[in-house]
């Protein structure tokens, strides 16, 4: 049986990285040039304006919000009293465009890129050939102090975006969107990422945004789809939610109780289609296993 699919909010340009804090969803829409966040009542508020294309948030133990600024490669921490301030410089492990991230209880970051120009690639030779054939690249870990390093030495990945961490603390989850995959990590006490692993093949469905389940389920936002797919270790497609006449990129348990599906849709995730309009909506079902672990 299908399940129940509302909308709780439209008129976005391009919702990413929705993080359940408190009693509202927080999301970076990309091209208003924001965070945001929205109650179950659907009140919407501007929480901090960002220049150059928020994406990734995460909290660190004092309640300082963490910002992945994309084009400057950049992440910055709005402290408690307000101060919004540079974190860390992520360029020298960033490619291009900085992206999605996971933060633990500790204030330890994992900072994925784009790796290359995907949109114009895309443009230039289709979706096949790029999935095919692509550069790979780093993941940037940032410790609480802002010291960044390359999280896994001697690892590249493909396209490496939506990012769990498991309740233990101990495994990292993470989708390698342009393989079709998620990829799991043991984290070691410094924060370095080892015993590298296929957690589950996704193909032909890729993962963009992440959330993880307390059944150890994983929800994947498809872009190529209008769906959301949970996906058992191994690869089993545990169930698919379907998100209508839009494609979805992000996704998120929250909720009082963490049993709320929220899927962030878009027409596309084209800078220049998205940028031209309001088109994009987050949309929410009721799921069965709460949220688990991180973010």
């Amino acid at each position: 049986m299908a399940r129940a699919v509302g909308t709780l909010l439209d008129g976005i340009h391009f919702g990413e990285a929705p993080r359940w804090r408190g009693d509202r969803l927080w999301f970076s829409d990309f091209y208003a040039h924001a965070v945001c966040s929205v109650s179950l009542a659907g009140d919407l508020r501007t929480e901090i304006e960002v220049e150059g294309r928020p994406s990734g948030l995460g909290w660190m133990p004092d309640g300082s919000l963490l910002v992945v600024r994309m084009e400057p490669r950049e992440l910055w921490r709005r402290w408690p009293d307000g101060r919004f301030e540079r974190h860390a410089d992520l360029s020298a492990i960033a490619t291009l465009y900085s992206n999605d991230m996971v933060v633990d209880r500790q204030g330890r970051a994992w900072v994925g890129d784009f790796g290359f120009d995907l949109h114009a690639e895309l443009l230039a030779r289709g979706p096949e050939s790029v999935i095919a054939e692509h550069p790979t690249t780093r993941l940037a870990l940032v410790q609480p102090d802002g010291n960044v390093s390359d999280a896994a030495p001697g690892e590249r990945l493909s396209f490496p975006n939506g990012t769990v961490i498991t309740p233990d603390g101990g495994t990292l989850i993470i989708g390698e969107t342009l393989a079709g995959r998620l990829t799991a990590f043991a984290i070691q006490r410094d924060g370095t990422l080892a015993n590298r692993r296929e957690w589950a093949p996704t193909w032909p469905r890729v993962p963009d945004g992440i959330c993880l389940d307390a059944e150890g389920a994983v929800w994947i936002a498809n872009p190529l789809a209008p769906e959301c797919a949970r996906i058992a270790e191994g690869g089993e497609v545990l169930e698919v939610v379907e998100t209508g006449e839009l494609n979805c990129f992000a996704c998120m348990l929250g909720g009082p109780e963490g049993r709320h599906l929220f899927m962030m849709v878009a027409r596309d995730s084209d800078p220049a289609v998205a940028r031209s309009g309001r088109n994009g909506r987050i949309l929410i079902a009721a799921v069965d296993a709460p949220h688990a672990g991180w973010p």
